[in-house]
């Protein structure tokens, strides 16, 4: 979007859904499933490692202990029992890991029946899918909104100013940039602002929609994947069978449409 036809507060609008939308595709852009899985299993692998080595030392100290001053039963046993107590920590954690990934392996055959089926989730990761992207945020009469896409790498590829209505308010994105290229399917990340009369930036909470095509482990939760896009199971708030069409008569560069509210 072009910034000599905005005004000072559409400017000041438009670069806070920008600066959100970064910061969005910087935090997803951070993994930390790996770091987090090699970080519990060293640990577990260090106690195991730490009660060899106790062994190891006590039984040289009892080969090369003083026959004058004998080392103490009690402080021996009392060894003996904590560091038994941590080898039986380790084999519970074992355990626990073994029937955790047993019971995600039957998660997920599970929630395979979604695949196909259309999803809203609360996130800032928007799934372009098939060149359409779609999201949903409520509105009032004559309210102005900014929408702001960013690609995973941090640059705003989409920007747009509309005038919400009131109710529940969509907006599509046909995939193409501000200069009207066609982007490729994938995550992006979405900021949507508005601004109060005293010139005062606020969020705008907003769902994303998309056809959920396949599911998979994540760290803490299971996760959705619509197209490129991957999405924690929590964040769904609503499942429909009816799948997303792949081209839709209504998709434009940023369109918005209004479904008007019944509550006023």
């Amino acid at each position: 979007m072009s910034s000599t036809s905005l005004t000072t507060n559409e400017y000041t609008l438009l670069s806070a859904a920008e600066a959100t939308a970064k910061s969005s595709a910087a935090t997803s852009g951070q993994s930390s499933a790996s770091t987090s899985s090699a970080s519990s299993t060293a640990a577990l692998s260090s106690l195991a490692n730490n009660y060899t080595t106790f062994l190891t030392l006590l039984t040289t100290q009892l080969q090369h202990q003083d026959p004058s001053s004998p080392m103490s039963s009690d402080s021996f046993t009392s060894e003996l029992v904590q560091f038994a107590g941590v080898e039986q920590q380790v084999e519970t954690n074992s355990k626990l890991s073994s029937l955790i990934s047993l019971n995600e392996s039957g998660q997920l055959s599970a929630d395979s029946a979604l695949v196909g089926s259309q999803a809203t989730a609360s996130s800032t990761t928007l799934p372009l899918q098939n060149s359409s992207a779609t999201l949903n945020y409520n509105g009032s009469s004559g309210q102005t909104v900014a929408i702001a896409v960013s690609n995973s790498a941090g640059t705003i590829v989409k920007d747009d100013l509309v005038t919400a209505s009131n109710g529940t308010n969509t907006w599509t994105w046909d995939g193409t940039d501000n200069k009207g290229n066609k982007l490729a399917d994938g995550a992006y990340s979405v900021a949507v602002k508005t601004m109060d009369s005293a010139g005062n930036t606020s969020d705008v909470p907003f769902t994303v929609t998309g056809t959920i095509t396949g599911i998979q482990t994540g760290t803490n939760d299971m996760q959705v994947q619509m197209g490129g896009a991957t999405i924690p199971m929590s964040k769904l708030i609503n499942v429909s069978n009816t799948s997303k069409s792949s081209s839709s008569s209504s998709s434009s560069s940023g369109s918005n449409t209004t479904t008007p509210s019944t509550g006023s």
